[in-house]
């Protein structure tokens, strides 16, 4: 039974978008979603529109910058071994390919390496082990991208053994920061750079950009990893707002037009005959990269991303893809059981929690299953496997719940825990499995409010039908790269009409014809075929969705990607039912 959403309408200022049409000169519904993001005038709207590399800040604005290119330039003029060191993810393998490839422009690769923990063996972030390797190989200066901010203790251990680290991260820094020679990360409470959302590829953009301003090398030479930047940005899912707009703007530029060979590689393998976007980045290029973490060893990722020759980095390319086919199939399968699972437990399904467990699941797919079954019961889920001696798992939340307080209170409980407001991954010992589902159904059903429990869709704006034309679709496009904190527009138009034409089609889906007024428009709502009773007899409903093109037999055409449906008798114009909620700007 496909769960009810709350339809909740972004609040915006009359005054604010009544001047910024003036200004503007385009449709007052573009006015109202430019002013929720902040954009209420002539200028920042422009600099929305028209995003310049040049808006980028000075890389020396951030806390320890000159430090770091310090000691890198003095580890090139006496000839040290630098180890480039990041995490197994999009994020962590981007910015190891992008910094040792950019260091290898202005130092001997015989003096550079890059290492990347395996997800298994070594676990999240700086290792014992990584460490091990650089003493034993002669490195004395690691750069650490996208991970060691909290590795205070693993960073004292490397400074006993004459390690340097210079560490670029984007994580939230705990009490104590780690004795490196240089930490660049502009979360940091006394770092006053400008922007704050950049994710660890982009921390060690900044990085790179401040050596070429030493080196005095030239902008192509640091623009050539933008479509490893945006690739970060897009799977890291950072907001898609200042710096890494720009970035991930003109890294997509890069993508659709001269992308390294291991990208272009990977579009290959996944069928993309058209222009990239974020969506296609998030979709085709970041599972096949995480999936080399996940199954196996992501080093192969930082090889694809290095690699110039295309036929060799086709190869590489094929070893993720395989990865990823593994990784469909452990996800797919192991969704199924969880299901089943919770089908088959009264007490599960009346739960404010989902907190399951299989001793024979693969563990490097668990975080993405905690996520399908938030998709099928929308509440804060835990998925659990056997590790060694141990429990271990990832938990996802629900829109709006930090999780990782709620599992803060269970410490107790558990031998080890980290991340953030939405994510999280623990370990346990097996006998204290009952005790922290109870512990953890507690805390939460304590905590969250209802409504948070209710799936929501946040709308734009409403919408007539006669407004959306080819113009105003080119302005919606334009406003890309989409993000958080700067989606594709979601709309809502009311009192539409079946035209006559509307069918379910491949057993799932439902096709839309429909009218409101005198336009009519068609429209695709993916595994919505359970609505097609709301549109027999003519019946009017309100519709939500998305604008995209529709390209068939070289012919475009404009079609709704339809979110959601009701019959307009349950959804009336006021508020007073609850129907609908306005959010807090």
């Amino acid at each position: 039974m496909p769960l009810q959403k709350r339809w909740n309408i972004l609040p915006y200022n009359d005054l604010k978008v009544n001047s910024l049409y003036e200004n503007l000169k385009v449709s007052k519904t573009i006015c109202k979603i430019l002013t929720q993001r902040h954009f209420d005038n002539f200028d920042n709207s422009k600099e929305y529109f028209l995003p310049s590399l040049k808006k980028l800040h000075d890389p020396y604005l951030m806390k320890d910058m000159a430090k770091a290119v310090k000691r890198i330039d003095k580890a090139i003029s006496t000839q040290e071994k630098i180890l480039v060191f990041g995490d197994y993810d999009v994020d962590g393998t981007t910015s190891v390919a992008s910094m040792y490839s950019f260091l290898c422009e202005i130092y001997e690769g015989q003096k550079l390496d890059y290492y990347i923990p395996h997800r298994y063996k070594e676990g999240y972030g700086v290792s014992k082990m990584g460490i091990d390797f650089a003493a034993a190989n002669n490195f004395t200066l690691i750069v650490c991208l996208d991970c060691g901010i909290k590795s205070v203790e693993l960073i004292d251990y490397a400074n006993t053994l004459s390690i340097d680290f210079i560490i670029c991260d984007h994580h939230l820094p705990g009490e104590i920061v780690p004795k490196a020679v240089a930490v660049l990360n502009p979360k940091q409470t006394d770092c006053n750079y400008p922007y704050k959302e950049l994710c660890g590829c982009g921390v060690g953009f900044k990085l790179m950009t401040a050596l070429a301003q030493h080196y005095s090398l030239p902008d192509e030479n640091l623009y050539a990893y933008l479509d490893l930047v945006a690739c970060a940005i897009a799977a890291d899912i950072v907001p898609m707002t200042g710096e890494n707009r720009i970035l991930a703007y003109f890294g997509l530029h890069k993508i659709n037009t001269n992308p390294l060979p291991g990208i272009k590689a990977l579009m290959e393998l996944g069928g993309i005959t058209k222009i990239m976007t974020i969506t296609n980045v998030v979709f085709v290029i970041a599972p096949r990269v995480n999936a080399a973490g996940r199954m196996d060893d992501a080093k192969k990722a930082v090889q694809l991303f290095i690699e110039k020759d295309v036929e060799k980095a086709k190869a590489f390319a094929e070893l993720l893809h395989t990865d990823n086919k593994e990784r469909k199939e452990a996800d797919s399968s192991i969704t199924e059981d969880a299901l089943q699972i919770i089908a088959e437990d009264v007490s599960l399904q009346n739960k404010k929690t989902c907190v399951v467990y299989c001793e024979n699941w693969h563990k490097g797919v668990v975080g993405i299953v905690a996520s399908r079954l938030i998709e099928h019961y929308h509440r804060p889920t835990i998925v659990l496997t056997k590790s060694g001696d141990y429990i271990a798992g990832s938990a996802r939340s629900v829109p709006g719940f930090n999780l990782y307080e709620a599992i803060y209170e269970c410490k107790d409980l558990l031998i080890a825990y980290g991340g953030h407001f939405a994510a999280a991954g623990l370990t346990m010992l097996p006998q204290n499995l009952d005790a922290f589902t109870k512990r953890f159904e507690e805390v939460v059903s304590a905590t969250i409010p209802e409504h948070l429990l209710i799936p929501e869709i946040v709308i734009n704006a409403e919408i007539n039908f006669n407004e959306i034309t080819d113009n105003f679709y080119t302005i919606i496009s334009r406003m890309e790269p989409f993000g958080p904190e700067n989606m594709r527009p979601t709309f809502v138009a009311r009192n539409c009409t079946d035209f006559g034409y509307s069918k379910i089609v491949k057993e799932a889906h439902l096709k839309f014809v429909v009218k409101q007024h005198e336009t009519v428009l068609n429209g695709i709502g993916f595994n919505m075929a359970d609505k097609f009773s709301l549109l027999l007899n003519s019946k009017p409903v309100d519709i939500v969705f998305k604008i995209d093109e529709n390209v068939w037999n070289g012919n475009k055409s404009l079609q709704l990607m339809v979110v959601d449906v009701r019959s307009s008798e349950n959804t009336s114009l006021n508020t007073s039912k609850g129907d609908f909620e306005v959010l807090e700007s």
